[in-house]
């Protein structure tokens, strides 16, 4: 919500509102932020009872998501404060921040995980609270680098006042892209839970293959929000032209990325999975997923870069009702017709995963086509 709205505003050359902006954005994060806290404290364990896990994941389970849940006070406003250093137009900042936090990370997860040298072993709770510690430190720079000015957009919170009316335009933004969220984490909910009756290794190779689908859409959201924020500011310019053009460049350049790395993994699809584990029947049954995967890596660049830049000039209705239908009219129905009435078994979970993608590609490109976002007014 406020980075499309400072993305306009700072295109428009209106840094006083830009400000604004940000100021209410940050009653709002520390709203969502506690509200999370709670959910986590009370509710860790009714969530992943939902899932139908057994005991001991639950137990070692619900210590880490509590943590995490906890940890979305910082997590909040780190992403606020990338939020606002991107769609004022740096992203060379927030990119050093993430760099020099995840070092911490790296070095610090196997001294708590593993208790190493004078660390406590933690095991799971030692991975979520090195992902809160780095966090933190990310939350400091960002804000210390947002109020000492060496930011393209210097925020301060003289003047501040509490503006109800900028509250509901953020929120009226920012709700629909938390529903889409919401529908993409209930979702791979229920996937999951189509996924677990085969077994310990699905459910691994499951999970796995999210991480590294994760890693290999990173370029796309990276390229996304880029094109997310140089179509909000040359909106708030008067130039729609350009705007439109940011996305299907971006959606370009990403899918060639692609078309290089899913011919690698066609062919290595085995050794990327032992690169995570060695285990003969994750492996085949990762590999199978990954190969499955490649469908859906050629249709990301339009998927998350379009989705990303409609996101980012504030129309975020579209990509919420594209995500409903692909999903919870396509993937969840598609996986449990797949998995109980034909051979495809667990492999008819991931095909169905590439169905919604297919569908979501073809709705964003033919939207972001008509240009109907360009006349959007937020």
């Amino acid at each position: 919500g406020p980075g499309a709205m400072i993305a306009r505003l700072i295109g428009a050359g209106d840094e006083r509102g830009a400000n604004h902006v940000a100021q209410q954005a940050l009653v709002i994060s520390i709203a969502f932020s506690l509200l999370m806290a709670v959910i986590g404290i009370f509710m860790a364990e009714s969530i992943l009872g939902l899932m139908g896990l057994e005991e001991d994941v639950i137990r070692e389970g619900a210590v880490y998501i509590r943590i995490q849940f906890v940890g979305m006070i910082f997590m909040s406003f780190w992403m606020l404060s990338q939020s606002i250093m991107e769609a004022s137009g740096d992203a060379v900042t927030p990119m050093r921040i993430t760099i020099g936090t995840r070092l911490v990370h790296m070095a610090l997860s196997p001294l708590l995980i593993f208790g190493w040298g004078i660390f406590p072993n933690l095991g799971v709770s030692g991975a979520a609270l090195a992902n809160i510690a780095d966090t933190s430190i990310a939350v400091l720079f960002g804000l210390w680098v947002l109020f000492s000015g060496r930011s393209r957009l210097r925020p301060t919170m003289k003047g501040f006042y509490l503006d109800l009316n900028m509250l509901w335009r953020i929120l009226r933004i920012g709700i629909p892209a938390s529903i889409t969220g919401m529908e993409r984490s209930f979702g791979n909910v229920m996937v999951m839970w189509f996924v677990v009756p085969f077994g310990t290794f699905a459910v691994a190779a499951h999970s796995l293959m999210n991480r590294v689908g994760n890693f290999m859409r990173m370029p796309a959201m990276g390229m996304g929000r880029a094109s997310g924020v140089l179509a909000g500011q040359n909106l708030g310019a008067g130039q729609p032209e350009r705007a439109e053009r940011t996305g299907w460049v971006a959606a370009g350049l990403f899918t060639v990325i692609m078309v290089v790395a899913s011919t690698a993994i066609w062919f290595w699809a085995e050794y990327v999975i032992r690169l995570f584990n060695p285990e003969p029947g994750l492996v085949e049954i990762g590999a199978a997923f990954l190969r499955i995967e490649i469908v859906s890596f050629m249709m990301f660049g339009i998927v998350r870069v379009l989705m990303n830049c409609l996101n980012g000039v504030g129309d975020t209705m579209i990509p919420m009702l594209t995500t409903l239908i692909s999903m919870w009219g396509v993937q969840v129905p598609l996986a449990y017709v797949l998995t109980r009435s034909s051979d495809l078994g667990v492999y008819g979970v991931r095909w169905a995963l590439v169905a919604g993608v297919v569908i979501r590609a073809i709705i964003f490109a033919v939207y972001f086509k008509l240009g109907r976002w360009k006349r959007k007014q937020i």
